[in-house]
């Protein structure tokens, strides 16, 4: 789950060219972050992949999220798993072994287990430059990509896909350094939506022997 929603890759020097391409995608990120932050909720489904051509692996997997703020809720109904998070705390339970692992919010890292983060990892820790706009399948699309600054995360890039014309995101990939590469892509979206907190409390009493592992 880490890998849903976050190695260095050093940028030549800037030329003119370069340098407002920065700009754009700096731009294309403030108006897709302000825009997607003033929706009070918002409730997505998506498509989670994880391919490796050297290791013969291409697997998906569908889910959904629930995102209040800096609450959430994923569903992964195809590995049994659900992660949740009041804003403080985060649960991730596996159905399988009726096991949850508690842990608390690390504010001061790139959780890539956080999907509101998305909207602002462009402000710092990573170098980005717009890539191209495209049509696929009759959307229009700006593409754009984030390389780490530190050369201790274990990707070395995450390529983002951003509709033209409602400024959401459409699609992420991250390229990892063991040779994986994880993509997220949104298939169905709706704002402001009532959301009831509860659901992002995870309450182990209602799992009967279920074994809790707290870390923090």
């Amino acid at each position: 789950m880490r890998k849903l929603i976050y190695m260095v890759a050093a940028l030549m020097a800037a030329t003119t060219v370069l340098a407002q391409q920065d700009q754009k995608a700096k731009e294309i990120f403030k108006e897709v972050s302000e825009k997607t932050q003033a929706y009070k909720t918002i409730s997505a489904n998506f498509l989670f992949t994880m391919e490796n051509t050297r290791e013969n692996i291409n697997e998906s997997n569908k889910g959904s999220i629930n995102l209040k703020g800096k609450k959430y809720l994923v569903k992964l109904p195809d590995i049994g798993m659900q992660v949740f998070c009041d804003g403080k705390t985060v649960w991730n339970y596996m159905e399988d072994s009726n096991q949850v692992t508690i842990t608390a919010v690390d504010e001061e890292g790139h959780e890539l287990l956080d999907p509101s983060s998305i909207f602002e990892i462009y402000k710092q820790g990573f170098s980005y430059k717009f890539v191209k706009e495209q049509t696929v399948k009759g959307k229009a699309l700006y593409f754009i990509d984030l390389f780490p600054e530190s050369d201790e995360e274990d990707f070395t890039k995450i390529r983002i896909a951003i509709e033209k014309k409602r400024m959401m995101i459409h699609s992420a990939v991250t390229y990892s350094k063991d040779g994986n590469t994880y993509g997220i892509m949104v298939t169905k979206i709706s704002t402001n939506q009532p959301m009831d907190d509860k659901q992002f409390v995870f309450d182990p009493a209602k799992y009967k022997d279920i074994e809790v592992i707290d870390f923090r």
